[in-house]
């Protein structure tokens, strides 16, 4: 779907739009006493390069001049006066793009009522009433047989239509329990899109004061920094930029990065990442107005047309979905080819539980089907050969309506059955236990952004850890340093350095560092100073505070406009280097950077007389020996600060990188401590016992990276272990031609646990060489955290992406899955217990429904062939469902997580749903229930004392038999489900139930409704009013269920060879008939619109639409890779805009498909 769709074009498009909502074309051109209106910036913005420029200079002088226009400044910002900020939102719109409207009640109500069971219910019931409300003529129904006899008088007979209308009425509570459901799903998500979007802030200059504002509050006229890692939430114009470099592939995509400057290419355009440097940008267009907007808006117009085709296709949650995947945007070049392979491969493979749910729904659906038409058949053949063949009758037109009467009961049946056999809340319970967890995760620090990412959580077999931040506190302070010649083992007082050593040190500290990188007061009295921007950079200004000096004259005297040039940091150079001219016309250059690198390019040194001397290979070994190692080892960061001076004459060539920072002289080797977090050898502790493999990689010299693994306890002594650093790594894992060969990992990984000095390469390299691993016979899953703009594709490759919620970079936020908001290691162990969790509540509820299902449906099937009536009527039925379906996934998903759960092992992908132990509750719990059910079928009415039920006419009043069986079966239920709480085979049921108010609030609920429902449920529910005794008989029966889970956990799991697990995850390898199908939706659009005639077709003869039914509710629930598709395939219409009228080229590109261009402020928009 790698549409191309022209600037041009998208301008001519837009015009159209934009006149009607803003009311007629004047409103558009409405300047509000500004030099400049909305049209003429979207113009301009339109534009590119020196034609910009062009256009800048012809209208406005240059950029000043545009500033100007806009009543903003270029250095002071706008005043931030609320009158002029509005007065600039009215005129030039928000900075917002509205997202998708949401599902009305109504419409979910509507996409309820498509379920295919409940359809089939309905029918049947207007059926039923129809009939009930027909009269035969003539009296003599005698001759019809004893078909319609019995004890019916006439009460009973206009009573005939209350079944029908109860069936109506449960059909009714299902669809608005469901519809109910999908609306409080929908909103919560909407909170948690809204929550996202409030946390993205972004720097803007007000008042000539740097403030951070949310991205929605940004204005035409701001004067906005942008760094390395920035997401641009809206369109501007660089006024002042270094080495600013941006990766523009979400609108363009142009995988190569565009270099950016005032007087070259100075448009910025929203949705694009800053991948390198830095600058301030002129904000020119917001919202609905930027680029990014704009495409939305055209975005917008095509989902009219496509909400049209999707009807033809299965429901969806569409909205949620679109708002839930936030804007992706292509990493790189070989993301992007590969990306566009993959677009007719199926997108992301399913996580661990949905897969193995989708694959159980099927089996149990299909079963069930099986079961419902057996139980018809049967029916239907035994009442035709009892009545036509036995008694001899002939089929008579007067008594076709008796008949059909009775076929419809029997149909009804069959349907119930259905209805009981599909476990139509298996989604619901999936979906409820995630949206439930993500909730209770906020307030652990962990914002999930992808639902599926918190289940997969908790199988994860492997943490790729950074250390920065995550595992450290991020608050750096120079602990040591060696200067003049001498190594201080504390910070030295200012006494003992040399003078003019001590001036260039501190010169070449405060230029050298990013201007946004400050030292701020604390916040409490006595409280520890705040470190404002770049950490490192904060440590050596902290340095600066201790040496007794200040840092802000020397950047007062030399403001950021004045450096010359600027080589910004970057994962490549790992040095940062600053050019300023001196009074003299001269220049000096001031690098600083990890301090193995810049001593090779220093070539002489400050002595502690602080004049220069030469600095030959053989001293920098020594230095390296004698000062850098003893630092790393005891886990320091080493920086190395040095200059150089450049001549006036002639000017040196600044792009020539390598001749200018090389022959630099060394100032001072600092040592930076970075102290260990003090809950996180605790948390990886933890990780260890619960089977989880901690590695972390670093780009820090390997020596500090084993000082902080051994603090962390991410190494133990005496273990058999690896640390290497990249070139170790790459020198290992790639062949003679240099290409990398999985084998070669394999080799490495199982014992790597350091990788240090490592490039964002090395990372992903890593990440995907574990994945792609078959050494171990489990599949490894692995989560990696990471904060920085080249993390990217290592977080997107990974099962789960932790980014940093506080250090991370917006680009390493939109591509993970989970946001550490606290940026702490101890919150993953956290997401583990969740996700574990997750996967637990599933198994429980999975336990107790099973149970009811091979019961009920056993009931009615056998009961229907023996008696000719299931013994457990359409309306008591639907009641059960609810009670199993709906109630049960609310109680049993929100059970709270225990610590218990990290001293196991994860399950593993291939590991079974069902568990043999779970399997031995499910059927010793089913036989003991059937066991008491069909003892009270065919006795029952001997052991109470009471009439039997059996063979009872049509339309005969509710019997007590039948209602004795019908509360015992509810009770027993009810008990079940305090039994199914445990799925390890535990003991004690009641463990920590009292924790869980809802699941209490259910049963007891559940428990008063069952007892109206048999005293007053009357003639719809079939059931007469019991008396105490007959009560108390039924709540004991009950109550076995409970005495009775005690004997099957005495009963060793081990010792039963006959058992089977069932619902397996599967290998890669083998896909079934089911799962093609399933992939079959999960192509993209184009091929999907060619082939959905033949998919509809295959489907329908595949699989029956009820277990469809079932597994697409899963996908909507459960993931939503969904958005993905929909969105691509809305973006594939803009083909139809394609017009080549102007060179410039937008495409929309598949890799970024999944990302639709990245929108102002991450806020993510349908």
């Amino acid at each position: 779907m790698s549409t191309t769709a022209t600037m041009g074009d998208m301008a001519n498009s837009t015009v159209e739009f934009y006149p009607k909502r803003a009311g007629g074309a004047e409103a558009n051109n409405h300047t509000g006493d500004f030099g400049v209106t909305l049209t003429e910036l979207r113009d301009l913005m339109e534009m590119r390069g020196p034609e910009a420029l062009q256009k800048i200079q012809e209208s406005y002088d240059d950029t000043e001049g545009l500033c100007q226009r806009l009543k903003s400044s270029c250095n002071e910002g706008l005043s931030g006066n609320p009158e002029d900020l509005e007065k600039r939102r009215q005129t030039f719109g928000q900075n917002f793009i509205p997202p998708k409207k949401a599902k009305t009640f109504l419409e979910l109500v509507w996409e309820a009522l498509q379920d295919v069971t409940l359809i089939i219910l309905e029918i049947a019931a207007i059926i039923s009433l129809a009939l009930s409300f027909y009269q035969p003529p003539g009296e003599d129904l005698e001759m019809c047989g004893n078909v319609a006899g019995g004890a019916e008088d006439e009460g009973e007979a206009e009573a005939g239509w209350i079944e029908g209308a109860a069936i109506l009425l449960s059909v009714i509570c299902v669809v608005l329990v469901t519809a109910f459901n999908d609306w409080s799903k929908e909103k919560q998500f909407r909170g948690l899109q809204s929550r996202i979007e409030q946390e993205q802030r972004f720097a803007v200059v007000r008042n000539s004061n740097v403030i951070q504002i949310p991205v929605a509050e940004l204005v035409v006229g701001d004067v906005a920094q942008v760094k390395y890692g920035d997401l641009l939430p809206a369109d501007g114009i660089l006024i002042q930029g270094n080495d600013l470099k941006i990766d523009e592939s979400s609108l363009t995509g142009e995988s190569d990065h565009v270099t950016k400057s005032a007087d070259k290419d100075p448009m910025l355009l929203s949705g694009t990442h800053v991948m390198e440097g830095s600058g301030r940008m002129l904000v020119t267009a917001v919202g609905e107005n930027s680029q990014t907007g704009i495409i939305f808006t055209l975005l917008g117009a095509g989902e009219g047309e496509e909400e049209k085709k999707e009807k033809k296709a299965k429901k969806q949650d569409g909205a949620v979905a679109m708002e839930m995947q936030p804007l992706k945007s292509a990493e790189g070049g070989e993301v992007e080819e590969s990306a566009k392979k993959k677009s007719n491969v199926p997108k992301k493979e399913k996580s661990v539980l949905q897969g193995k749910l989708t694959k159980l729904a099927v089996q149990i659906g299909k079963a069930g089907l099986v079961m419902s038409a057996i139980t018809v058949i049967i029916l239907v053949v035994y009442f035709v050969i009892e009545t036509f063949v036995v008694q001899g009758r002939t089929w008579m037109a007067e008594c076709t309506p008796v008949y059909v009467q009775y076929f419809v009961k029997f149909f009804i049946i069959g349907v119930t059955v259905l209805v009981v056999a599909v476990p139509e809340g298996l989604p619901l319970a999936v979906t409820i236990s995630l949206a439930y967890s993500v909730k209770k995760m906020m307030k652990d620090n962990n914002l999930v952004r992808h639902l599926d990412a918190c289940e997969t959580m908790g199988n994860a077999t492997a943490i790729c850890s950074d250390k920065t931040g995550t595992l450290t506190t991020n608050r750096m302070t120079v602990v040591q340093a060696y200067i003049g010649d001498q190594h201080y083992r504390e910070v030295p007082d200012p006494g003992q350095i040399n003078s003019s050593a001590l001036e260039t040190l501190v010169s070449a500290i405060a230029i050298n560092s990013a201007y946004t990188s400050k030292i701020m007061p604390p916040d409490v009295e006595g409280g520890l100073a705040k470190q404002v921007g770049n950490k490192t950079e904060c440590g050596l200004l902290g340095f600066v505070l201790d040496l007794k000096r200040d840092y802000t004259p020397v950047r007062e005297q030399i403001p950021e406009e004045k450096l010359y040039k600027v080589y910004t940091f970057n994962s490549v150079r790992k040095s940062m280097s600053t050019i300023i001219q001196l009074p003299d016309r001269s220049f000096r250059l001031y690098s600083k950077g990890a301090s193995e690198i810049v001593l090779k390019k220093c070539s002489s040194i400050v002595g502690a007389n602080g004049e220069a001397r030469g600095f030959r290979p053989r001293d920098r070994e020594e230095m390296v020996k004698k000062v850098i190692e003893p630092m790393a080892c005891e886990g320091l960061r080493t920086i190395c600060i040095a200059y150089r001076d450049f001549p006036a004459d002639p000017e040196p060539d600044w792009d020539q990188e390598a001749d200018i920072v090389t022959d630099l002289t060394c100032i001072s080797v600092v040592g930076i401590e970075d102290p260990v977090r003090p809950e996180v050898p605790d948390a990886i502790v933890k990780c260890q016992r619960a089977g989880i493999t901690v590695r972390m990689v670093t780009g820090d010299n390997i020596n500090t990276a084993r000082a902080i693994a051994a603090k962390c306890g991410i190494l133990q002594p005496g273990e058999d272990f690896l640390c290497m650093d990249g070139k170790e790594f790459n020198r290992r894992i790639r062949n003679e031609k240099g290409e990398i060969e999985q084998e070669r990992i394999d080799k490495i990984w199982p014992k790597l646990r350091v990788l240090a000095r490592s490039s964002p390469t090395d990372k992903h390299t890593l990440v995907k060489g574990i994945i792609d691993s078959t050494v171990l016979e489990q599949r490894q899953v692995v989560a990696v955290t990471g904060d920085g703009t080249n993390d990217g594709p290592a977080l997107k490759k990974a099962d789960v992406g932790f980014a940093m919620g506080i250090a991370g970079t917006d680009v390493a936020k939109e591509a993970s899955d989970i946001i550490l908001t606290d940026d702490n290691f101890s919150s993953i162990v956290k997401a583990v217990m969740w996700g574990r969790n997750v996967y637990d509540s599933i198994s429980k509820f999975l336990q107790f429904q099973l149970t009811v299902n091979v019961v009920a449906v056993i009931v009615a099937f056998t009961g229907a062939c023996i008696t000719q009536d299931s013994p457990l009527k359409a309306v008591q039925m639907l009641w059960v469902n609810l009670i199993m379906d709906t109630f049960a996934s609310l109680a049993l998903a929100t059970e709270p997580p225990t610590e218990a759960l990290l001293l196991r092992k994860p399950y593993g992908r291939n590991n079974p749903l069902i568990s043999l132990t779970m399997m031995k509750n499910i059927l010793g719990h089913g036989i003991y229930q059937l066991v008491i059910i069909f003892t009270l079928l065919f006795v029952g009415e001997k052991i109470f004392n009471i009439d039997c039920g059996r063979n009872a006419p049509l339309h005969s009043p509710p019997s007590e038999h039948y209602t004795i069986i019908f509360n015992i079966f509810v009770l027993m239920q009810l008990f079940n489900e305090i039994n199914a709480r445990k799925i390890h085979g535990e003991r004690n049921v009641f463990d920590g139930i009292f924790s869980n108010p809802i699941f209490c609030s259910i049963v007891l609920g559940t428990f008063v409704v069952q007892v109206v429902i048999i005293q007053f449920g009357g003639k719809p529910f079939s059931c007469t009013p019991l008396n105490v005794e007959q009560w108390l008989w039924c709540l004991f029966v009950g109550v076995g269920e409970l005495l009775w889970g005690q004997l099957i956990a005495t009963v060793p799991t081990n010792q039963l060879k006959c058992l089977k697990s069932a619902g397996h995850g599967h290998s890669t390898d083998e896909m079934t008939e089911d799962e093609l199908a399933d992939d079959e939706e999960e192509i993209d659009h184009a091929e999907r619109e060619l082939r959905r005639g033949q998919i509809l077709w295959f489907r329908g003869l595949n699989r029956i639409q009820t277990q469809m039914e079932v597994v697409s509710t899963f996908k909507r629930s459960g993931s939503f890779q969904g958005a993905a598709r929909r969105r691509s395939s809305v973006l594939s219409q803009l083909h139809d805009v394609t017009n080549i009228s102007t060179p410039t080229h937008v495409v929309l590109s598949t890799a970024n498909a999944s990302a639709a261009p990245g929108n102002a402020g991450g806020e993510s928009v349908p």
